[in-house]
Formats: C-alpha cells, structure tokens, sequence
C-alpha cells in the first residue's frame, strides 16, 4: 500500500509521518506538496502535524484553502482513508471533513506529554487491529486542543459511535484530571459518519518505536494497514 503525507509551510510533524509508514511498517510513503492536487492514487492520506501557515488567524484556518486540502475533501467524500492529527485534526475540522472545533487549552498553556486514551470504537480502519476500552499511553503536543461542538452534535457523534478515543487514567477510567485541555466529555478523537476519516490530537507516530518510550501509536498504522489490505477501508461506523 501507499501512504501520502501533506507538507504544509510550517509543518513539523510530517517526517515523522513519513518514517512510521515508511521505516516501521516498511510500507511505500510519499510526500504530498500544499499545492498538489493529484492524490487519489494513495490508499490513506495523512494531515500531520505542527504548525501550517504559522497557525495565523487561528489553527487550520489558511491550511484549510490550500489546493491539496480541495482534493483531500473530494478523496474522503469518495471513501478514501483520511487521518488527521494534532494540527491536522485541526484542518480536517476548519475544512468540514469533521464537526465541531477547537479551542484554547483550559489552562491557556501549551500542553506537551505523554497521555492515556481509550479506544471507544474498534469498527473503523483506524483502530481495527486494537479492542474496545484499550488504553493507549501517547504523547499530547498542542496549545488548542480543547474540542467542543454543541450539543446536538455530541448526541449525534454518539449516537453514530464517532467518538474514537477519549483521554483517561491509566487504568481506563475517564476523569476531569486526565483531560490535558478541558476536551468536552474527554475527547480525544473522532471519525466521520462513514468512518474513512480520522482526526486525532495525540500524537501516535510519536508513539510507535521502543526508542520513543511507547509503541501504542504503531496500532493505529497498522490498521489502517491491514483495512487496505484486507479491503474493508470503506467501512462506516454505525
């Protein structure tokens, strides 16, 4: 399979992107230029993170009109595999892929750490390979990460199982002090209805060698992995 990684003016997350795929599954990886516009010939497309364009305006926000970002909405609507993460979870929000939106860490501080999530959806590409209430140890690097939509679209992400990962204590219990920056109800990843797009704010390409101090994140890549391979990457969430 082949894995695209955008790079945006400002990224400084997409090597590592880039090297997951690419020297840890040992899979085919490119990278993709802002101003690309032919991608469908990737089988998952990852946004990374860091700071696009500065992060001006607010997060996302001018990434959100570059000329990939026009052709990563046409690939996700037609079923292709989209992961977002930290910044790119950002994007995928600014450019409607995903509801709702972010906001200033409670604390008003940038927030970087190692963080516990746990797996509330295993019926996506992304987590296929993981169980229901795994609790995966990954970093967190982000000053806007606290996620918040109004209250009909929370009854409706839950109500089509589209919380994917939410933070808790190591233990998997979900709680206001493993919240790292006041995430409404503790989330800390979500999937579109049909379950082809992820967006993420933890960090699991940070989190997939033994040198890192976790290889939780590995889990992440390799299901994406296995749903091309296996050929159920347009499975939707229910």
């Amino acid at each position: 399979m082949k894995f695209g990684v955008i790079r945006f003016p400002g990224s400084n997350c997409d090597q590592d992107c880039y090297h997951v795929p690419a020297a840890v599954l040992g899979e085919k990886a490119e990278y993709i230029w802002h101003k690309e516009e032919k991608i469908h010939h990737y089988d998952c497309i990852i946004v990374p993170g860091g700071f696009s364009y500065g992060d001006y305006l607010r997060t996302g926000a001018i990434a959100r009109f570059s000329p990939v970002m026009k052709s990563v909405v046409e690939y996700a609507k037609g079923g292709g595999l989209v992961i977002g993460i930290c910044n790119g979870f950002q994007i995928l929000l600014e450019s409607g892929l995903l509801p709702g939106a972010m906001l200033r860490n409670r604390t008003l501080k940038f927030v970087c750490k190692y963080v516990d999530i746990r797996v509330e959806n295993v019926e996506t590409p992304f987590t296929g390979e993981l169980s229901h209430g795994d609790v995966l140890h990954i970093p967190v690097a982000h000053g806007e990460g606290n996620y918040y939509c109004d209250a009909q679209t929370l009854a409706d992400l839950k109500k089509h199982k589209q919380i994917v990962f939410t933070y808790c204590d190591r233990f998997g219990k979900v709680t206001g002090e493993a919240n790292p920056n006041g995430s409404l109800d503790n989330i800390a990843g979500i999937c579109n209805r049909k379950g082809n797009v992820l967006g993420m704010m933890p960090h699991p390409e940070r989190a997939s060698e033994t040198c890192m101090g976790s290889t939780d994140g590995r889990a992440i890549f390799e299901s994406i992995r296995a749903a091309v391979k296996n050929g159920t990457f347009r499975m939707a969430c229910t």
